[in-house]
């Protein structure tokens, strides 16, 4: 398999990759050795190249045979695992590139964060359903799809093995997981028992584009070698996942909880965005970006006042993105307004280049949606190096729940809600950091006991002249 950029310097593949352009690097693998190795590496195309050596005597070793699908007969002796590619080839990825499968990169994080231009190439693979099969699993994430079916000789028709190539503009994490949960897909042959741990495995890999994923019920079976227990399981997680993406398209916001009556003339969300507004006008900020812009609600109120010049949605999931995308009507839109607007897909916990220099960011009910460990990585990315001159956060107050008829938090995806103490203490500690000052306000009917329903800061910082 072959992975090129011709990203400027395309030799940061290898900072993305972890792997020396110079060297040829080898890992043992239980049934062989795999190879990663740089056919070219100049600033202008580079191409890392994945090997992997199957060792026909290890492959039918006692340990192996046992684990094989073909172990019956003699399919341990004759197969074609040494020569095509299939599921072995994802698992020496997992192994080779497992830094570069999390989006983790130690020298070039924001553009770990950033979709690059990527032609990826497998020249031989097993392919079940053919190439009909693997343009319905690929072109939904992006890829413009090639597949080109191999011929068998003598005029027998086509084989059963294609050459598949992927081109596209993707972050490279998410290229890899594609790879890493589809060609197993389209092998349909896994070469190792399939534990319940597979799930995981599936569950973490598929992040972000599997639960609304047209073919997840086919990926999920066939990842799982059609085990009905371990897919149904499987499935029922990623329905729940496709559900909350679901409601993005019907709900302006995602809250859940039913407001006390004397809010419901005027609904918290639209309290918060016309706050959030407010503030973007008093400080004179018309460069802004809306973090976790989710479907587009603070968006589609920014476009309409045009003292905002340039305004940049950023979301990790590209299912939010295509429903603000709609929601704007960016299609329909004259070409000087639809030129103020941007819609780009990031993760907020990684340094991204192109969020640095704006006047605001918005962080609007988006902190509590973080894994605690991963909130320093989010101050980092947006405090530290995106560096805004202002910082608008929003987030619920813990304290006033008891004013909903709650079990639990308001939101079922949320990782924690703060108390107004903790909130101002957050706050306190992250603008002394990164140098900026802060002032907390709150949003909604104010109860003496309790507070606000929302909890609102704003951080500034002082600009040189």
């Amino acid at each position: 398999m072959t992975v090129s950029t011709t990203h400027t310097p395309a030799t940061d593949l290898g900072f993305l990759l972890v792997k020396h352009p110079d060297r040829v690097q080898q890992f043992e693998m239980p049934a062989g050795q795999a190879w990663v190795m740089f056919p070219e590496a100049t600033a202008e195309r580079c191409t890392a190249a994945l090997l992997l050596d199957i060792d026909p005597h290890t492959l039918t070793s006692a340990r192996n045979r046992a684990k094989a699908p073909e172990s019956a007969g003699l399919g341990q002796f004759v197969n074609d695992r040494p020569y095509a590619a299939s599921s072995m080839l994802a698992s020496a990825l997992g192994k080779v590139f497992r830094s570069a499968l999390r989006g983790a990169s130690k020298d070039r994080p924001e553009l770990a964060a950033t979709p690059i231009p990527l032609e990826i190439a497998v020249p031989v693979l097993r392919c079940r359903g053919g190439a009909e099969v693997a343009a319905r699993l690929f072109d939904p994430l992006g890829w413009a799809t090639s597949v080109t079916p191999i011929p068998l000789d003598d005029g027998w028709g086509d084989s059963r093995y294609v050459e598949l190539r992927l081109t596209g503009t993707l972050r490279l994490s998410d290229a890899l997981n594609h790879l890493y949960v589809l060609l197993p897909v389209l092998d349909d042959a896994k070469h190792y028992w399939v534990a319940p741990d597979e799930i995981e495995k599936l569950i973490r890999a598929g992040e972000g584009w599997l639960a609304d994923h047209p073919e997840r019920t086919l990926i999920t079976r066939r990842f799982l070698s059609h085990r009905r227990a371990l897919t149904g399981a499987a499935l029922a997680r990623l329905a729940e996942e496709h559900r909350r993406l679901a409601e993005l398209d019907e709900r302006p916001e995602p809250d859940t909880v039913d407001e006390p009556e004397e809010e419901r003339r005027q609904p918290l969300a639209v309290q918060r965005r016309e706050s959030v507004v407010a503030v973007l006008r008093e400080l004179g900020a018309a460069r802004v970006l809306d973090l976790g812009c989710g479907p587009g609600a603070l968006l589609a109120d920014l476009v309409r006042d045009r003292r905002f010049t340039e305004i940049v949605g950023a979301d990790v999931s590209t299912r939010s993105l295509e429903i603000a995308e709609r929601r704007l009507r960016l299609d329909r839109l004259p070409e000087r307004q639809r030129d103020r607007i941007k819609l780009w897909q990031t993760a907020l916990t990684y340094r991204d280049d192109r969020l640095r220099g704006f006047d605001a960011a918005v962080l609007m009910e988006v902190i509590e949606h973080v894994d605690p460990p991963r909130l320093a990585a989010l101050e980092d990315a947006v405090f530290g190096h995106a560096a805004p001159v202002s910082v608008l956060v929003t987030t619920p107050n813990a304290e006033y729940n008891v004013h909903y008829e709650l079990a639990g938090m308001r939101h079922h995806d949320h990782r924690f809600e703060w108390t107004r103490a903790e909130f101002a203490a957050w706050s306190a500690r992250v603008a002394e950091h990164y140098g900026y000052t802060v002032r907390l306000h709150g949003i909604g009917e104010h109860d003496p006991e309790s507070g606000a329903p929302t909890q609102f800061a704003v951080f500034t910082r002082e600009v040189s002249a």
